[in-house]
């Protein structure tokens, strides 16, 4: 039975993609712009801020590779982790219901990215491409 979903899927996939992707690829560029201040920020909170070109680089390709899906399921795993460290480490203080939301937010993310390493990309993706050669 072909539903009106089914025939939905590929294009709900590549969006939903693209919207789980996005908070990453504009953070990582905007954390470039600030770099000073969001060093001071990560050791501010325990983090060195030498690992910050790492987040970076996590955000902006991690983020892209979700966009194209092209090696979707490990980039998703690995922001998925990403997303949960931020989480606990950034966001872990429950009693500041900013932070309390910050912390849920990112936990619904790494939710999200978890279904893409159960599920794939979808059709509209490299990866996708990339089976069918």
């Amino acid at each position: 039975m072909n539903t009106v979903f089914e025939k939905l899927s590929p294009w709900a996939s590549l969006a939903g993609r693209l919207l789980i992707a996005l908070i990453f690829i504009l953070t990582g560029y905007s954390k470039i712009g600030g770099f000073e201040g969001t060093q001071a920020y990560m050791t501010a909170m325990g983090v060195p801020g030498a690992l910050l070109p790492l987040v970076i680089i996590t955000e902006l390709l991690g983020g892209l590779l979700i966009v194209v899906g092209l090696f979707t399921r490990y980039a998703a795993f690995a922001l998925a982790g990403f997303s949960i460290l931020a989480a606990v480490i950034f966001h872990g203080d429950t009693s500041d219901q900013t932070q309390y939301l910050f912390l849920l937010k990112n936990l619904a993310i790494a939710g999200g990215f978890l279904f893409l390493v159960a599920n794939g990309p979808g059709s509209i993706s490299l990866d996708h491409l990339r089976a069918r050669k």
